[in-house]
Formats: structure tokens, C-alpha cells, sequence
């Protein structure tokens, strides 16, 4: 007995690899525009008037400043919180503890290198919720150009309001980074710890989704 494959050149028909190709190509457009829709990625812009990037040392004379150049931005590719991306570039030359001769100290070889290593950064690889608004920021910190992994531990207000604020902690070894001098007559403890405050507000797109922890 003929089919009607046979019978009829007409039918419409394919061949399984090639319909199996066609189902995977229409996944793979339609994946791809849902993730380019910008309506569904929320937005952020930090505003630097209102945040900060600052130091703490113990030492035996307060060693604790400021940058004062810096960047940041809070990236997503959807509501949910845990994809987000945290970038920091803070220029190494423009820390400021109030004191030429420590800033002038910071910014040298010993320290900062900041002619030859004019950036220190911050670039997130994971965010993990671990609390109703506290998180765990782990990235790369790259300081006098040593790159090694660290954990920023945030904490997030105004969630639902579209604005807000995020603070954190970031504590390091300096002599990890190469950072093994001191100041004359000044004694210095090895960790480091770093904060930031920055406020930003939602300028497009949904809410961001976060876990009822």
C-alpha cells in the first residue's frame, strides 16, 4: 500500500532533523529577544553626590580617608536580584585622609603604586542573598595590580520604593597585595577595611525580585 507521502508530492511534511533544527532555532530567537527586551530588565543609576567610597586602618595614628574619584555601576539582566553585576573603578590617586604626607605615603610604590596601577577595582562574579536585605558580593579586588577573590557584605534599603540605599563592608589583607611596608613611627594593622554607600534609584524597567528569606 502507497502512503500518501507517496501518493500525493503535496503533503506537507519534514524530515526529523530538520524539524528538530527548526524547534531549536525558533527556542533560540525567541530566548534571545526576551532577554535584549529592555522592558523587563530593571535600570539603576548610582548617584555619586550622595554615595561614597571610604578606608579604615588600625594603626597606631588613625589611618581613615576617602576617594574622591570613583565610579560605579549595578547592572541586571533581570528582576531577579542575584543576577546583578557590581562594578567599582576608584582612581588610586584621589585618596584623601586629610593629610598630605599620608596621602602622598598611600600613593607611593610601597602602597598604592597608584603612577603605575591607577585603578583599584571591584567586579562582583556572585550575589547571594542571605537575609531578608543583607547580601554576600563575591568578585575579583584588583589593588596596585593583584587581582584576588573577596566578599563584599552588603546591606540593601528601600526595596519596593524604587529608590535606595546599599551599604557595605569589604575587609583585606594588604600584605596579600604586596602592600608588606609601613609608615616611619607609625605601626599598622594588616587588614583593611573598606565601605561604600552608594544610593541609586530605578530610572526604567520592573522591580527587582528578591528572595522571602
Amino acid at each position: 500500500m502507497m502512503t500518501e507521502r507517496a501518493t500525493n508530492p503535496n503533503a506537507s511534511y519534514c524530515q526529523p532533523k530538520l524539524c528538530i533544527c527548526w524547534v531549536l532555532a525558533a527556542l533560540l530567537a525567541s530566548s534571545t529577544t526576551r532577554a535584549q527586551d529592555p522592558a523587563e530588565i530593571p535600570v539603576f543609576k548610582i548617584s555619586q553626590e550622595d554615595s561614597s567610597v571610604k578606608f579604615n586602618v588600625k594603626a597606631s595614628v588613625a589611618i581613615a580617608g576617602a576617594f574622591d574619584k570613583w565610579d560605579a555601576s549595578l547592572t541586571f539582566t533581570s528582576p531577579d536580584v542575584t543576577t546583578g553585576v557590581l562594578s567599582v573603578n576608584i582612581q588610586a590617586d584621589s585618596v584623601n585622609t586629610g593629610s598630605g604626607m599620608k596621602d602622598g605615603k598611600l600613593k607611593s610604590k610601597k602602597f598604592f603604586d597608584a603612577e603605575h596601577n591607577p585603578s583599584i577595582t571591584f567586579i562582583s562574579k556572585k550575589i547571594v542573598q542571605t537575609g531578608s536585605d543583607t547580601f554576600d558580593v563575591e568578585g575579583d579586588f584588583t589593588i596596585r595590580g593583584v587581582t584576588k577573590p573577596e566578599t563584599l557584605k552588603l546591606t540593601v534599603s528601600g526595596k519596593g520604593t524604587g529608590s535606595g540605599e546599599v551599604m557595605g563592608t569589604m575587609v583585606f589583607d594588604r600584605k596579600q597585595y604586596g602592600m608588606n611596608s609601613g609608615i616611619p613611627f607609625i605601626k599598622i594593622a594588616d587588614r583593611v577595611e573598606v565601605s561604600v554607600v552608594l544610593k541609586g534609584k530605578r530610572v526604567s524597567g520592573p522591580p527587582l525580585a528578591f528572595s522571602p528569606i
